[in-house]
């Protein structure tokens, strides 16, 4: 894959994903509203591919806006992510060298592997991840509006011991992807499906476009390192 294709369909997934996260604004207050019609006009102009750099300015400033307005991200990961992809995009724009722009991109990358291991790594040093119960709190606790199907599944402790280790084990190794391209885009589907499973069961499909805007970039990465080494 190409660095220029990479960036365009990165560009296309981040801009469905923030086309997606301005509705929700729509349905907020006035200041709410209009920012979120301008960030939903803006992502459909991202995704068409017209004047990249402009858009992402603009869309910089106002993800600035809610930042300074909510005091930090106004949910939480998905967000951060996205003001990552967006930034490492434009700055990919804004390079005045190749150079400079193989470096923003790959910091993207580098990111997004970090991503997911130091998520496996926070859950790894948790007693409660190895032995299972966290995701056990998670079926039965968990504040999002789930179906009382899916609570039950905190009544099987063993099933969900091992798909706490299943989870902890492919976060841990998922650097080794980066050896090899085939291994690397089995990696980030079985990485969506996880995503896609999270959105299904607790709505929180946020994290399940936005990672993937990130998924054309790190082939891309993965391809040049193996050319260089």
């Amino acid at each position: 894959m190409t660095l220029e294709l990479a960036v365009r369909l990165a560009e296309i997934i981040l801009g469905f994903a923030i086309f997606q996260q301005s509705l929700e604004f729509m349905r907020g207050l006035a200041a709410e509203k209009t920012l979120g019609l301008i960030r939903a006009c803006l992502a459909i102009l991202l995704m068409l591919g017209l004047q990249p750099l402009l858009v992402e300015s603009a869309l910089l400033v106002t993800a600035l806006i809610f930042v300074t307005r909510y005091q930090g991200p106004y949910n939480g990961g998905s967000d951060t992510m996205t003001l990552l992809v967006l930034l490492c995009l434009w700055l990919s724009h804004l390079a005045p060298t190749r150079y400079w722009q193989e470096i923003a991109l790959g910091y993207l990358a580098l990111q997004l592997m970090l991503s997911y291991f130091q998520s496996g790594w926070v859950k790894v040093i948790n007693a409660q991840w190895r032995s299972g119960v966290a995701l056990q709190q998670v079926f039965a606790l968990s504040a999002y509006p789930v179906s009382e199907r899916v609570r039950l599944w905190a009544q099987r402790p063993q099933v969900l011991w091992v798909m706490s280790w299943g989870i902890i084990i492919f976060e841990l190794i998922f650097p080794l992807a980066l050896l090899n391209q085939t291994i690397l885009i089995i990696a980030l589907v079985i990485a969506a499906l996880f995503h896609l499973v999270n959105a299904c069961l607790f709505g929180l499909n946020r994290f399940f476009w936005i990672w993937p805007a990130a998924y054309p970039v790190i082939i891309w990465f993965q391809a040049r390192v193996a050319e260089v080494f």
